[in-house]
Protein backbone atom coordinates (compact mmCIF):
# COMPACT_ATOMS: atom_id res chain seq x y z
CA UNK A 1 0.00 0.00 0.00
CA UNK A 2 1.23 3.43 -0.74
CA UNK A 3 0.23 5.92 2.15
CA UNK A 4 -1.00 9.45 1.43
CA UNK A 5 1.98 10.65 3.00
CA UNK A 6 3.75 8.86 0.50
CA UNK A 7 1.62 10.28 -2.70
CA UNK A 8 1.59 13.78 -1.40
CA UNK A 9 4.76 14.33 0.82
CA UNK A 10 3.57 18.06 1.45
CA UNK A 11 0.26 17.54 2.77
CA UNK A 12 -0.24 18.76 6.47
CA UNK A 13 -3.49 18.16 6.93
CA UNK A 14 -6.25 15.11 6.14
CA UNK A 15 -9.17 14.08 7.15
CA UNK A 16 -9.53 9.75 7.37
CA UNK A 17 -11.49 7.46 9.23
CA UNK A 18 -10.34 4.94 12.30
CA UNK A 19 -10.21 1.48 11.30
CA UNK A 20 -9.58 -0.50 15.00
CA UNK A 21 -8.52 0.45 17.92
CA UNK A 22 -6.17 -1.90 20.31
CA UNK A 23 -5.38 -1.33 24.23
CA UNK A 24 -1.92 -2.07 24.45
CA UNK A 25 0.31 -1.38 27.20
CA UNK A 26 0.97 2.14 28.03
CA UNK A 27 -2.02 3.30 25.65
CA UNK A 28 -3.50 2.14 22.15
CA UNK A 29 -2.40 0.90 18.52
CA UNK A 30 -5.01 2.64 16.02
CA UNK A 31 -5.19 2.26 12.35
CA UNK A 32 -7.03 4.17 10.18
CA UNK A 33 -8.13 4.23 6.19
CA UNK A 34 -5.58 6.18 5.43
CA UNK A 35 -2.20 8.18 6.98
CA UNK A 36 -0.47 11.83 5.98
CA UNK A 37 2.04 10.23 9.44
CA UNK A 38 4.80 8.20 7.79
CA UNK A 39 5.90 4.84 9.65
CA UNK A 40 9.49 4.38 10.31
CA UNK A 41 11.58 2.83 7.15
CA UNK A 42 13.89 3.33 4.91
CA UNK A 43 16.39 4.77 7.22
CA UNK A 44 13.88 7.37 7.87
CA UNK A 45 12.21 7.97 11.26
CA UNK A 46 8.55 8.25 12.02
CA UNK A 47 6.46 11.28 11.85
CA UNK A 48 5.06 13.07 14.99
CA UNK A 49 1.52 14.92 15.25
CA UNK A 50 -2.10 14.74 16.40
CA UNK A 51 -5.46 13.05 15.66
CA UNK A 52 -8.16 14.63 16.68
CA UNK A 53 -6.15 16.23 19.15
CA UNK A 54 -4.33 13.37 20.36
CA UNK A 55 -0.53 13.16 20.26
CA UNK A 56 1.05 10.31 17.95
CA UNK A 57 4.83 9.82 18.42
CA UNK A 58 5.11 6.67 17.18
CA UNK A 59 3.85 5.22 13.60
CA UNK A 60 5.28 1.90 12.41
CA UNK A 61 4.61 -0.35 9.15
CA UNK A 62 3.42 -4.13 9.38
CA UNK A 63 2.54 -5.48 5.67
CA UNK A 64 0.48 -3.02 4.18
CA UNK A 65 -0.84 -1.40 7.50
CA UNK A 66 0.41 2.01 9.57
CA UNK A 67 -0.17 1.65 13.16
CA UNK A 68 -0.41 4.52 15.28
CA UNK A 69 0.55 4.23 19.21
CA UNK A 70 -1.26 7.05 20.73
CA UNK A 71 -0.30 6.98 24.87
CA UNK A 72 -3.17 6.77 27.42
CA UNK A 73 -4.89 10.06 28.98
CA UNK A 74 -5.73 10.35 32.47
CA UNK A 75 -8.96 8.05 31.99
CA UNK A 76 -7.45 5.30 30.43
CA UNK A 77 -10.72 5.45 27.83
CA UNK A 78 -10.46 4.64 24.01
CA UNK A 79 -9.01 7.68 22.44
CA UNK A 80 -11.41 6.82 19.53
CA UNK A 81 -14.22 4.83 18.05
CA UNK A 82 -14.41 2.65 15.29
CA UNK A 83 -15.75 4.65 12.24
CA UNK A 84 -15.39 7.87 14.04
CA UNK A 85 -14.36 10.65 11.30
CA UNK A 86 -10.88 12.35 12.45
CA UNK A 87 -8.64 14.31 11.22
CA UNK A 88 -4.65 14.14 11.38
CA UNK A 89 -2.39 16.66 11.45
CA UNK A 90 1.34 16.09 10.75
CA UNK A 91 4.40 18.07 12.73
CA UNK A 92 5.16 19.71 9.65
CA UNK A 93 9.06 21.32 10.99
CA UNK A 94 9.86 17.49 11.45
CA UNK A 95 8.44 16.44 8.52
CA UNK A 96 9.76 18.86 6.20
CA UNK A 97 13.64 18.27 8.08
CA UNK A 98 13.40 14.13 7.63
CA UNK A 99 11.89 15.30 3.51
CA UNK A 100 15.21 17.31 3.48
CA UNK A 101 17.65 14.95 4.73
CA UNK A 102 16.49 12.19 2.78
CA UNK A 103 16.33 13.71 -0.53
CA UNK A 104 19.76 15.45 0.34
CA UNK A 105 20.84 11.76 1.63
CA UNK A 106 19.65 10.38 -2.48
CA UNK A 107 21.56 13.08 -4.36
CA UNK A 108 24.91 12.17 -1.87
CA UNK A 109 24.86 8.79 -2.58
CA UNK A 110 23.93 9.22 -6.03
CA UNK A 111 27.20 11.75 -6.91
CA UNK A 112 29.22 9.79 -4.92
CA UNK A 113 28.55 6.81 -7.14
CA UNK A 114 28.28 8.62 -10.14
CA UNK A 115 31.94 10.54 -10.03
CA UNK A 116 34.10 8.06 -7.75
CA UNK A 117 32.20 4.34 -7.86
CA UNK A 118 31.50 4.43 -4.04
CA UNK A 119 28.60 2.55 -3.55
CA UNK A 120 26.70 3.19 -0.61
CA UNK A 121 26.03 0.54 2.17
CA UNK A 122 23.63 2.01 4.72
CA UNK A 123 22.87 5.55 5.89
CA UNK A 124 21.41 7.28 9.04
CA UNK A 125 19.56 10.29 10.01
CA UNK A 126 20.39 11.69 12.93
CA UNK A 127 18.60 14.16 15.12
CA UNK A 128 21.43 16.48 14.29
CA UNK A 129 23.16 15.37 11.81
CA UNK A 130 23.34 12.06 8.95
CA UNK A 131 25.89 10.32 7.29
CA UNK A 132 26.17 7.33 4.82
CA UNK A 133 28.32 4.58 4.76
CA UNK A 134 30.27 4.51 2.00
CA UNK A 135 32.09 1.26 0.58
CA UNK A 136 35.47 2.68 0.09
CA UNK A 137 39.19 2.70 2.22
CA UNK A 138 38.76 6.36 2.46
CA UNK A 139 37.46 10.12 1.29
CA UNK A 140 39.71 13.00 0.53
CA UNK A 141 39.06 16.29 1.37
CA UNK A 142 39.47 17.41 -2.41
CA UNK A 143 36.49 14.14 -3.40
CA UNK A 144 34.73 15.52 -0.03
CA UNK A 145 34.44 19.17 -1.76
CA UNK A 146 33.82 17.86 -5.07
CA UNK A 147 31.02 16.13 -4.46
CA UNK A 148 29.48 19.16 -2.46
CA UNK A 149 29.92 21.25 -5.18
CA UNK A 150 28.19 19.22 -7.39
CA UNK A 151 25.56 18.59 -5.35
CA UNK A 152 24.71 22.57 -4.81
CA UNK A 153 25.15 23.23 -8.03
CA UNK A 154 22.07 20.46 -8.55
CA UNK A 155 20.28 22.55 -6.04
CA UNK A 156 20.74 25.66 -7.61
CA UNK A 157 19.71 24.71 -10.86
CA UNK A 158 16.31 23.29 -9.07
CA UNK A 159 16.91 19.40 -10.48
CA UNK A 160 13.17 18.14 -10.69
CA UNK A 161 12.47 15.16 -8.25
CA UNK A 162 9.79 12.66 -9.22
CA UNK A 163 7.77 10.10 -7.52
CA UNK A 164 6.54 7.51 -9.75
CA UNK A 165 4.55 4.35 -8.35
CA UNK A 166 4.41 1.33 -10.26
CA UNK A 167 2.67 -2.24 -10.03
CA UNK A 168 5.53 -5.01 -9.59
CA UNK A 169 5.07 -6.87 -12.59
CA UNK A 170 5.09 -2.96 -14.71
CA UNK A 171 7.66 -3.49 -17.56
CA UNK A 172 8.63 0.45 -17.01
CA UNK A 173 10.03 -0.12 -13.77
CA UNK A 174 12.83 -2.36 -15.11
CA UNK A 175 13.43 0.97 -17.34
CA UNK A 176 13.44 4.02 -14.76
CA UNK A 177 15.22 2.08 -12.03
CA UNK A 178 18.80 2.64 -12.84
CA UNK A 179 19.97 1.52 -9.26
CA UNK A 180 19.59 -1.29 -6.49
CA UNK A 181 16.90 -1.00 -4.09
CA UNK A 182 18.58 0.73 -1.47
CA UNK A 183 16.25 1.50 1.38
CA UNK A 184 12.86 -0.31 0.36
CA UNK A 185 12.32 -2.76 3.83
CA UNK A 186 12.35 -6.48 2.94
CA UNK A 187 8.57 -6.91 3.74
CA UNK A 188 7.21 -4.24 1.17
CA UNK A 189 4.04 -5.77 -1.15
CA UNK A 190 1.75 -4.04 -3.80
CA UNK A 191 2.51 -0.61 -5.68
CA UNK A 192 6.54 0.26 -5.61
CA UNK A 193 7.96 3.91 -5.67
CA UNK A 194 10.28 5.28 -7.23
CA UNK A 195 12.19 8.54 -6.65
CA UNK A 196 14.07 9.56 -9.89
CA UNK A 197 16.48 12.94 -9.75
CA UNK A 198 16.47 13.91 -12.74
CA UNK A 199 19.25 13.28 -15.15
CA UNK A 200 21.09 11.81 -11.55
CA UNK A 201 19.47 8.40 -10.88
CA UNK A 202 16.36 6.77 -10.28
CA UNK A 203 16.04 4.50 -7.10
CA UNK A 204 12.95 2.03 -5.05
CA UNK A 205 12.28 4.15 -2.11
CA UNK A 206 9.21 4.34 0.75
CA UNK A 207 10.23 7.86 2.52
CA UNK A 208 8.61 11.10 1.86
CA UNK A 209 10.70 13.62 -0.59
CA UNK A 210 11.02 16.59 -1.95
CA UNK A 211 9.71 17.87 -5.40
CA UNK A 212 12.66 19.92 -6.46
CA UNK A 213 16.17 20.03 -5.17
CA UNK A 214 15.99 23.62 -4.68
CA UNK A 215 13.90 22.59 -1.67
CA UNK A 216 17.42 21.44 -0.51
CA UNK A 217 18.27 24.60 -0.22
CA UNK A 218 21.81 23.44 0.19
CA UNK A 219 24.01 20.45 1.36
CA UNK A 220 26.88 20.94 3.63
CA UNK A 221 29.54 17.79 4.02
CA UNK A 222 30.70 17.75 7.31
CA UNK A 223 33.70 15.15 7.55
CA UNK A 224 34.29 12.08 6.89
CA UNK A 225 34.77 9.02 9.80
CA UNK A 226 37.08 5.81 9.53
CA UNK A 227 36.22 2.89 12.25
CA UNK A 228 35.58 -0.71 12.28
CA UNK A 229 35.94 -1.11 8.58
CA UNK A 230 33.27 1.66 7.79
CA UNK A 231 34.19 5.28 6.32
CA UNK A 232 31.32 7.77 6.91
CA UNK A 233 30.74 10.80 5.53
CA UNK A 234 28.93 13.41 8.18
CA UNK A 235 25.97 15.77 6.24
CA UNK A 236 23.97 18.63 6.77
CA UNK A 237 21.04 19.70 4.79
CA UNK A 238 18.67 22.69 4.39
CA UNK A 239 17.64 23.84 7.67
CA UNK A 240 20.22 21.64 9.72
CA UNK A 241 22.95 23.76 7.64
CA UNK A 242 21.53 27.21 8.87
CA UNK A 243 21.26 25.78 12.29
CA UNK A 244 24.37 24.87 11.99
CA UNK A 245 25.78 28.31 10.80
CA UNK A 246 23.86 30.21 13.92
CA UNK A 247 25.72 27.71 16.08
CA UNK A 248 28.90 28.68 14.77
CA UNK A 249 28.58 32.30 14.61
CA UNK A 250 26.51 32.41 18.19
CA UNK A 251 29.73 30.79 19.70
CA UNK A 252 32.09 32.53 17.33
CA UNK A 253 30.62 35.97 19.65
CA UNK A 254 31.17 34.12 22.47
CA UNK A 255 35.13 33.25 22.30
CA UNK A 256 35.68 37.02 20.86
CA UNK A 257 34.51 38.09 24.10
CA UNK A 258 36.48 35.21 26.14
CA UNK A 259 39.35 35.33 24.14
CA UNK A 260 39.45 39.35 23.46
CA UNK A 261 39.97 39.04 20.06
CA UNK A 262 38.70 38.08 16.79
CA UNK A 263 37.77 35.18 14.73
CA UNK A 264 40.81 35.30 12.73
CA UNK A 265 42.92 35.18 16.08
CA UNK A 266 41.02 32.59 17.59
CA UNK A 267 43.12 29.90 16.90
CA UNK A 268 46.29 31.91 17.90
CA UNK A 269 44.89 32.71 21.01
CA UNK A 270 43.36 29.56 22.09
CA UNK A 271 47.32 27.83 21.33
CA UNK A 272 48.56 31.09 24.11
CA UNK A 273 45.84 30.41 26.05
CA UNK A 274 47.05 26.73 26.10
CA UNK A 275 50.06 27.39 26.60
CA UNK A 276 49.83 29.86 29.65
CA UNK A 277 47.67 27.05 31.18
CA UNK A 278 50.63 24.33 30.93
CA UNK A 279 52.91 26.71 32.63
CA UNK A 280 50.61 27.63 35.40
CA UNK A 281 49.82 23.81 35.85
CA UNK A 282 53.75 23.26 36.22
CA UNK A 283 54.52 25.99 38.72
CA UNK A 284 50.94 24.37 40.40
CA UNK A 285 52.38 21.31 40.65
CA UNK A 286 55.87 22.22 42.07
CA UNK A 287 54.40 24.81 44.89
CA UNK A 288 51.85 21.27 45.54
CA UNK A 289 54.83 19.36 45.87
CA UNK A 290 57.07 21.34 48.13
CA UNK A 291 53.87 21.95 50.55
CA UNK A 292 53.54 18.58 50.85
CA UNK A 293 57.41 18.19 51.41
CA UNK A 294 56.90 21.08 54.48
CA UNK A 295 53.88 19.54 55.84
CA UNK A 296 55.65 15.53 56.24
CA UNK A 297 58.95 17.12 57.54
CA UNK A 298 57.45 19.20 60.21
CA UNK A 299 55.35 15.76 61.48
CA UNK A 300 59.17 14.11 61.09
CA UNK A 301 60.65 16.09 62.80
CA UNK A 302 57.96 16.65 65.77
CA UNK A 303 60.13 16.20 69.09
CA UNK A 304 57.33 14.47 71.28
CA UNK A 305 56.13 11.17 70.27
CA UNK A 306 54.20 10.99 67.19
CA UNK A 307 50.58 11.30 66.94
CA UNK A 308 48.70 8.15 66.71
CA UNK A 309 46.00 9.87 63.95
CA UNK A 310 46.57 12.71 61.37
CA UNK A 311 43.76 14.76 59.56
CA UNK A 312 44.54 16.48 56.36
CA UNK A 313 42.34 17.66 53.96
CA UNK A 314 42.84 19.76 51.03
CA UNK A 315 40.97 21.60 47.98
CA UNK A 316 43.24 21.16 45.39
CA UNK A 317 41.90 18.71 43.37
CA UNK A 318 41.45 15.16 42.74
CA UNK A 319 44.32 15.08 40.59
CA UNK A 320 46.59 16.68 43.09
CA UNK A 321 49.95 15.20 43.43
CA UNK A 322 49.95 16.65 47.55
CA UNK A 323 49.09 13.13 48.78
CA UNK A 324 51.13 11.05 47.11
CA UNK A 325 54.17 13.34 47.94
CA UNK A 326 53.10 13.64 51.36
CA UNK A 327 52.78 10.16 52.24
CA UNK A 328 55.82 9.09 50.57
CA UNK A 329 58.10 11.84 52.56
CA UNK A 330 56.36 10.98 56.04
CA UNK A 331 58.46 8.89 58.01
CA UNK A 332 55.75 7.83 60.97
CA UNK A 333 54.63 3.95 60.30
CA UNK A 334 52.82 3.56 63.33
CA UNK A 335 50.11 6.78 62.49
CA UNK A 336 47.01 6.79 60.86
CA UNK A 337 46.70 8.90 58.34
CA UNK A 338 42.92 10.37 56.91
CA UNK A 339 43.81 12.82 53.90
CA UNK A 340 41.27 13.77 50.97
CA UNK A 341 41.80 16.24 48.21
CA UNK A 342 38.37 17.76 47.34
CA UNK A 343 37.27 19.21 43.75
CA UNK A 344 37.26 22.89 43.55
CA UNK A 345 33.84 22.87 41.84
CA UNK A 346 32.62 23.18 45.45
CA UNK A 347 30.28 19.85 44.63
CA UNK A 348 31.98 17.93 47.70
CA UNK A 349 33.47 15.53 45.45
CA UNK A 350 37.27 14.41 46.11
CA UNK A 351 39.81 11.55 46.60
CA UNK A 352 40.07 9.80 49.42
CA UNK A 353 43.33 8.51 51.14
CA UNK A 354 43.56 6.08 54.52
CA UNK A 355 47.32 4.65 55.47
CA UNK A 356 47.76 3.38 58.63
CA UNK A 357 48.37 -0.35 59.72
CA UNK A 358 46.45 -2.90 58.27
CA UNK A 359 44.30 -4.09 61.04
CA UNK A 360 42.84 0.10 61.75
CA UNK A 361 42.70 0.25 57.50
CA UNK A 362 40.49 -2.68 57.33
CA UNK A 363 38.00 -1.47 60.11
CA UNK A 364 37.66 2.86 59.15
CA UNK A 365 38.25 2.22 55.47
CA UNK A 366 34.45 1.29 54.20
CA UNK A 367 32.94 3.15 57.37
CA UNK A 368 34.42 6.75 56.22
CA UNK A 369 33.95 5.52 52.38
CA UNK A 370 30.14 4.85 53.17
CA UNK A 371 29.82 8.28 55.37
CA UNK A 372 31.40 10.13 52.28
CA UNK A 373 29.04 8.04 49.76
CA UNK A 374 32.48 6.85 48.03
CA UNK A 375 33.46 3.66 45.81
CA UNK A 376 36.90 2.36 46.37
CA UNK A 377 38.85 -0.34 48.15
CA UNK A 378 41.83 -1.08 50.15
CA UNK A 379 44.77 -3.83 51.01
CA UNK A 380 46.80 -3.92 53.47
CA UNK A 381 47.86 -0.36 55.02
CA UNK A 382 46.39 1.51 52.15
CA UNK A 383 42.98 2.29 51.38
CA UNK A 384 41.65 4.72 47.98
CA UNK A 385 38.35 5.62 47.17
CA UNK A 386 36.39 8.51 44.68
CA UNK A 387 34.04 10.21 47.61
CA UNK A 388 31.04 12.54 46.82
CA UNK A 389 30.18 14.06 50.18
CA UNK A 390 33.07 15.42 51.77
CA UNK A 391 30.50 17.78 54.40
CA UNK A 392 30.53 14.54 56.27
CA UNK A 393 33.90 14.90 56.93
CA UNK A 394 33.04 15.71 60.54
CA UNK A 395 31.54 12.62 61.28
CA UNK A 396 34.25 10.86 59.83
CA UNK A 397 36.86 12.30 62.05
CA UNK A 398 34.78 11.37 65.50
CA UNK A 399 34.63 8.12 64.00
CA UNK A 400 38.73 8.01 64.11
CA UNK A 401 39.23 9.62 67.54
CA UNK A 402 36.71 7.13 68.79
CA UNK A 403 38.43 4.68 67.51
CA UNK A 404 41.59 5.85 69.34
CA UNK A 405 40.16 7.49 72.55
CA UNK A 406 43.25 7.51 74.73
CA UNK A 407 46.12 8.93 71.95
CA UNK A 408 46.94 12.38 70.91
CA UNK A 409 46.54 13.58 67.37
CA UNK A 410 47.74 16.73 64.72
CA UNK A 411 45.08 17.91 62.93
CA UNK A 412 45.83 20.26 59.86
CA UNK A 413 42.96 21.35 57.51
Amino acid sequence: MVFKCQEDSFLKEFPTKVLSVEKVDGGFNVKFEDTILFPEGGGQPTDHGTVAGRVVKSVVRKGAEAIHFVEDDDQKTAPFAEGQEVVQLVDWNRRFDHMQQHSGQHLITAIFDREFKYNTKSWWLGSESSYIDLDAKDVTQEQLQQVENICNQLIVDGTPVEVNVYEPNDPALQTDVTRATRGLPDDVSGPLRVVSIAGIESNMCCGTHVRNLSQLQSIKLLSVEKAKGKCLVHFLVGGRVLRKLSECYDREVQLNVLLNGGPASHVDLAKKLQSTVRATQRIAKKLSTELATVEAQKLNGLPDAAPRYVFLHRCDGSDSDFISTFLRTVKLPDCFFFLTNADTDGSGKGQLVLQGKAEDVAKLGPQICALLDGKGNGKGTRFNAKVNKLKCLPQCEKLVRDHFPSEDAVAEK
